[in-house]
């Protein structure tokens, strides 16, 4: 069964701190492509914040280019999130995703990120 496990980086953080967001996905016989981060505030829509391709492309929602930024391992079929200068409109709910081609995508547990100002 595939299964996205978001491991831990989510927390409390004053603001202009940083975290890191780490996710990592089960191995299975579909190649697992994108990679991505999207977060969820109370009341908003689930928006993208960043996603990676397994050569390393990489896309970035415009509220965190220059902040944030994503990378992966693909030996380890894990995510990074690393995310510098955090405001109090990052706080929200991030969530994890995998997407394994003809194999699904996938999601994570969630973690919650608390910025405060």
């Amino acid at each position: 069964q595939v299964q996205l496990v978001e491991e831990s980086g989510g927390g409390l953080v004053q603001a202009g701190g940083s975290l890191r967001l780490s996710c990592t996905a089960s191995a299975t016989r579909f190649r697992l492509n994108v990679m991505g981060w999207y977060r969820q505030a109370p009341g908003n829509q689930r928006e993208l914040v960043a996603a990676i391709t397994r050569v390393g492309s990489t896309n970035y929602a415009d509220s965190v280019k220059g902040r944030f930024t994503i990378s992966r391992d693909n030996a380890k079929n894990t995510v990074y999130l690393q995310m510098n200068s955090l405001k109090p409109e990052d706080t929200a709910v991030y969530y994890c995703n995998g997407d394994y081609g003809a194999g699904g995508s996938y999601w994570g547990q969630g973690t919650q990120v608390t910025v405060s100002s």
